[in-house]
This record gives structure tokens, C-alpha cells and sequence, in this order.
């Protein structure tokens, strides 16, 4: 149902999720963990986050001097749905009315250089950032000319300002956000769909170790706030509320963290069991008491339907589910391929082919040709399998090809 409600919001262009301040924590002290100067003296740029609802500027204000923070910038896109009525940072109205020193409802740019205490209550907190901004003591609060969009002119030269951009980026151009870091040469910390791993536009940064998933969160329960209204899934609404966030509020169980910032979860060997020992002892099924492993019959690689049965001693190529990249450590396995028509490395290509659904309807496809495909020896009972010729196939998820990196003897 998350995968649903992921996928209908980015066909709706639906982008308005906001991130819980207890998620952008976690990931942010997994980066200082491995390097407490991840953040010193750098400008960060929240391209994406309004203030007024931004746990993301919040996040970045509060932690400004623990973090060493040399300027914190933070647009927003537009006038938001729910803007001044999360942080209520500026007071509890939600209309906003034009008065001196604040900026209409729009797209607006707060930069941030210093933080104090300003009310002398020996505490530094919003209420402090909001008096600060009023002030115009060493920072700046105006609208944008523009509409905000991370795409325009002014927030492109906000960009290249920037040294790391940590946000939430609109799902529906999540190709364009990051070929614009990248292009930029920006560090970065993101939320995108697990999703986004199999896109052409990521998995060749992925491969050549310029991107990875974060440490935290990764196909784990997110919750986001959503504006009031939106049609979320009921299962998704009772999950999140399960986990405490009750109202408007879903949970997307395929979410995670794209960055280029180091961690130490990516340095920590996967422990492995031999292929024998796979093959007699393993809690899978589908690997448990089987005289070997399935072989694509598309690609020159084995099937490894899960991370722990990578087997230790196997020294080709093995398929594994996307997932894994939430386990890889790139000194330990080299990442080869994946497993998508686009990526150009089947040995196989099929003609068309009669789709055999679970219940026996039949249809002709070409979907054979968009994952790794095994062949059977008989045709499977209550599965799609597929037909070509006098042969049958079934065929799987996609799989991101890897193989381990040894030591040179």
C-alpha cells in the first residue's frame, strides 16, 4: 500500500510530504558520527523547505553552532498548504497579512549567518530565529522574485553557494534534482523512492560509488505530514498513527536517503556463509535444501533472492534484490550492472511471449525482456510464468548484478 501511495502521488504530482524532525536527526548524526566535521564551517542550502513548516531549516537553525555551520540558506517552492502551521514559527496565524519587515505569502529566501539568545531566558530556540529575522540582526528574510523552484535563475546562484543541501525534493522531478547536484558537484543528504535506484539518471552514480543510500531509514516506515485533505490511504493513515503521528499524516514503507556523505554503515563487512552451508542451513526457503542456485537463464549470473544468502566463496556474478544497497560496503563487493532492459547487458533477448497469469488468463507480452528471467522445468501452479517456444519462465524483480572484490594472492 505504500508502494501505491508513493506511486500515486508521483503520477499526481502530488510532492507535498514533509519530513518528521526525528528522521532528519538520525541521518544527519550518522554522518557526524563518522566525521564529526561533516558540517564545519559549510553553507548549507534547504532548496526546498519553507520555514514556516521546514523541519529541515529547523533542524539546521537549532544545531547552527553544534554543527559549526558557517550560513544556513532555505527557500521555499510556493505558498505551502500547511505553511506557519507546523513550527508556528511567526506567530499562530496561517493567513499571514503584509506588515513591515514580513514578506507576503510566496516563495521566500531566509539566510541564516548567526544565532544567539535574544531573549536572555539562557536558551537558544526558535522563538530566538524568529526575533533575530525581525531584527535583521546578520540575517536575511525576503520573498523571491520567482516562484522558488529549484530549477530558476536565483536558486541556482543560491546553489553554487552552497557546499551541502539537505532536503525532501519533490518525487515527481527527483531525476532532475539530482542530475542538478551532480552537475553542480554538490555533497548532498536526500529523500527520494527506493524506487529512484533503478532510474537511469541514478544507478550509473550508484555503480561508480558516486551516490549510496544513507544510514538510516532505508525501506523502513517513514511518516510525513501531508496538507489537510489529501487523499491518503487508509492503511497508510492507521500505520502512521499506530506509530503515534495521528491526523494528517502517511507513512511510505519504500522511502530512504540518497547522499554522497560518509557513513560508517557502508564500512561494515556483511557476514556470509559459504555456499554449502547456504544451501543446507539457510532460513530461505527458496535457497534451503536446494542442490544449487538458480542461474538467470538472461544474464550470466546466479539468483540471490536475499542479502544473507549472498554466499561467501562464490566468486561470480550474483543477482540481488535493490535492498541490498542498504547493506553494501563497496570495499567488500564491486557493483556490475542491473538487471533492466536500459542498462543493455542481457545475454537474452525474447520474442514476444504468452503471459500466464496466476489464474490461467492468458496474454501476449514482452515484459520477459524487463528483469532476470529463469527458466522452469515444468510450468508453476497458481504463478505467472511466461512461454516462449516449448519453454517456460518466470521472472523476477529487478537485481542489482554485484560480485566481491578480493585480495590479490
Amino acid at each position: 500500500m505504500a508502494h501505491k501511495n508513493l506511486s500515486s502521488a508521483k503520477k499526481a504530482k502530488n510532492d507535498e510530504f514533509y519530513t518528521q524532525y526525528g528522521d532528519i536527526q538520525k541521518e544527519m548524526e550518522s554522518y557526524l558520527e563518522y566525521d564529526p566535521g561533516t558540517f564545519k564551517g559549510k553553507v548549507v542550502y534547504c532548496n526546498c523547505d519553507d520555514p514556516y513548516e521546514s523541519n529541515f531549516f529547523r533542524y539546521f537553525v537549532l544545531n547552527f553552532k553544534k554543527l559549526g555551520l558557517k550560513q544556513l540558506i532555505t527557500t521555499s517552492y510556493k505558498p505551502s498548504p500547511i505553511a506557519n502551521s507546523q513550527l508556528k514559527l511567526f506567530g499562530g496565524d496561517t493567513t499571514l497579512p503584509a506588515s513591515k519587515g514580513r514578506p507576503k505569502v510566496t516563495a521566500n529566501k531566509f539566510v541564516i549567518n548567526k544565532v544567539h539568545d535574544l531573549d536572555d531566558n539562557g536558551e537558544f530556540n526558535l522563538a530566538d530565529v524568529a526575533e533575530q529575522l525581525k531584527r535583521n540582526k546578520g540575517n536575511e528574510w525576503s520573498p523571491l522574485e520567482g516562484d522558488g523552484d529549484f530549477r530558476s535563475i536565483e536558486c541556482i546562484e543560491l546553489l553554487k553557494q552552497a557546499d551541502i543541501v539537505v532536503t525532501n525534493p519533490p518525487f515527481s522531478l527527483f531525476r532532475e534534482y539530482i542530475k542538478q547536484l551532480m552537475q553542480h558537484g554538490k555533497r548532498f543528504s536526500v529523500i527520494g523512492s527506493m524506487n529512484a535506484i533503478s532510474y537511469k539518471e541514478v544507478f550509473p552514480l550508484i555503480k561508480d560509488n558516486l551516490l549510496w543510500l544513507g544510514a538510516t531509514g532505508n525501506g523502513s516506515d517513514m511518516v510525513f505530514a501531508v496538507p489537510s485533505g489529501i487523499d491518503i490511504a487508509d492503511a497508510d493513515r492507521q500505520k502512521a498513527a499506530r506509530m503515534g503521528f495521528v491526523g494528517d499524516y502517511t507513512r511510505l514503507g519504500n522511502s530512504c536517503w540518497f547522499t554522497n556523505l560518509d557513513h560508517g554503515r557502508r564500512h561494515q563487512p556483511l557476514p556470509l556463509m559459504t555456499m554449502a552451508d547456504n544451501l543446507k542451513f539457510s532460513r530461505f526457503k527458496q535457497i534451503k535444501d536446494k542442490k544449487k542456485y538458480d542461474k538467470y537463464d538472461n544474464y550470466d549470473a546466479i539468483e540471490v533472492p536475499f542479502t544473507a544468502a549472498i554466499p561467501s566463496d562464490f566468486n561470480g556474478i550474483m543477482g540481488v534484490p535493490i535492498s541490498f544497497l542498504d547493506k553494501y560496503n563497496p570495499d567488500q563487493f564491486e557493483i556490475v550492472g542491473l538487471t533492466q532492459s536500459w542498462y543493455g547487458i542481457a545475454t537474452q533477448i525474447y520474442p514476444q511471449q504468452t503471459q500466464v497469469s496466476a489464474t490461467g488468463t492468458r496474454s501476449t507480452v514482452t515484459k520477459l525482456n524487463d528483469g532476470p528471467a529463469i527458466k522452469l522445468d515444468t510450468p508453476p501452479s497458481g504463478e505467472t510464468y511466461y512461454i516462449v517456444g516449448k519453454n517456460c519462465y518466470t521472472k523476477l524483480y529487478a537485481r542489482v548484478l554485484i560480485k566481491h572484490k578480493r585480495t590479490p594472492t
